[in-house]
């Protein structure tokens, strides 16, 4: 196993154990096999496993096995706070208090703020007195580092960079998603200020393994260098030196063996031009049915209206190139899961965002199409569910 440091210098593995997709039996967690695969993967090298708060069971699972086979102090937990669901300060803490009793410890050595898309959110989250009580958790030495996961775009990412002293993030990232969401320009934004990063859906959910083209499949098969296509996209991420982190969601031994004989051998530099041409034909195959040529190169924004336009194209691509679920699931991420709604139906047409446009992609257009495809009832009522539980 590969390892690079975080902001303190502490070793970890390049490859993370994503804890949301254990395979479930009865309606629960499947503790022998999940348990196997978690002592494969530290037998593997892996020291960083990842859950949250709203993974069903996850929590409480993790901290039986660690438990179980005394492998605390050998492993490096990461979970998060679903700050979307808290009032209070006194509401954090029961639920800090609830998580470390869910995994059996006393103290959390990577915590998050769940799903922290904006400024706005973490401003409100400041007033409301959560860096008070974050400081005194991490003086305590109950939190050892403070971070945040990521749905939107690059700018507002950016922001929010810059809006407290984080010792690391995650973001989704994949040579997919390369100049959405984060992007490149995030990943290579809080690399520059010394903030590590931990890349979530390097698969995006599987997608890149089980859901590509024939025209995709045939490119890898015919390269000379042989590598499935789920190691392919994982030394794709670990090329690059900005990459702490890479999490994947391991739900089977053959996985867990896969990837941590992947990341016992691949190197910043592994990858040449031609790799990284060939990946680009990969995803020309994969994108042949997207519905907007937008590059993410995030020249139409700011809008006036604050509509994430990078982002509605690339979940409004998603809804023809991976699915509908995959499509409606990343529009309402990027979109609706934040202080300030940042929809297509939010534009009022000034053409500001053409104006920019080195694609010339009439985005005024494509965006009334993507609104008619993304905003769906369900969606506005999701929309109303988030709006309930947002902090004002």
């Amino acid at each position: 196993m590969k390892y690079r440091k975080d902001k303190y210098g502490n070793d970890i593995s390049i490859l993370g154990y994503g804890c949301m997709r254990f395979t479930q039996k009865g309606g629960k967690i499947d503790f022998e096999k999940g348990e196997q695969e978690i002592l494969a993967a530290v037998e593997g090298g892996i020291n960083y496993f990842d859950t949250a708060y709203i993974y069903p069971g996850s929590e409480v699972f993790l901290g039986q096995v660690l438990q179980k086979n005394n492998l605390r102090s050998k492993v490096k937990i990461a979970t998060k706070l679903p700050h979307y669901m808290i009032k209070s300060v006194e509401g954090m803490e029961r639920m800090f208090q609830e998580q470390l009793k869910r995994l059996q410890t006393d103290y959390i050595d990577y915590y998050l703020m769940h799903m922290l898309n904006d400024p706005d959110t973490w401003q409100k989250l400041l007033d409301l007195g959560i860096g008070q009580w974050l400081k005194e958790k991490m003086q305590s030495g109950a939190i050892r580092q403070l971070g945040f996961s990521y749905h939107g775009g690059s700018e507002a990412f950016c922001r929010l960079i810059d809006a407290w002293d984080w010792d690391f993030c995650q973001i989704q990232y994949n040579y997919m998603d390369e100049h959405s969401q984060a992007g490149r320009r995030g990943l290579q934004y809080a690399h520059s200020k010394g903030i590590p990063v931990v890349i979530m859906e390097p698969l995006r959910g599987g997608k890149l393994v089980h859901m590509l083209p024939e025209a995709a499949k045939k490119i890898f098969r015919e390269y000379p260098i042989s590598h499935s296509p789920a190691q392919w996209a994982f030394r794709w991420l670990w090329n690059q030196k900005e990459v702490t982190c890479v999490l994947s969601g391991m739900n089977s031994l053959e996985m867990v063996k896969e990837n941590t004989s992947a990341a016992s051998s691949a190197e910043i530099g592994d990858l040449g031009e031609a790799e990284e041409a060939m990946l680009k034909e990969v995803v020309a195959a994969i994108n042949s049915k997207m519905k907007v040529g937008c590059t993410g190169c995030g020249y139409c924004i700011p809008c006036p209206k604050h509509v994430d336009i990078p982002g509605t194209f690339a979940a409004y691509n998603h809804l023809y190139t991976e699915g509908k679920f995959s499509g409606w699931k990343e529009y309402f991420m990027c979109t609706a899961a934040r202080k300030t709604s940042t929809a297509a139906s939010n534009c009022i047409g000034c053409g500001k965002c053409e104006s920019h446009c080195p694609q010339h992609i009439p985005i005024r257009q494509e965006l009334n199409n993507a609104r008619k495809a993304l905003e769906l009832p369900f969606y506005k009522i999701a929309r109303k569910a988030v709006e309930w539980f947002k902090i004002y």
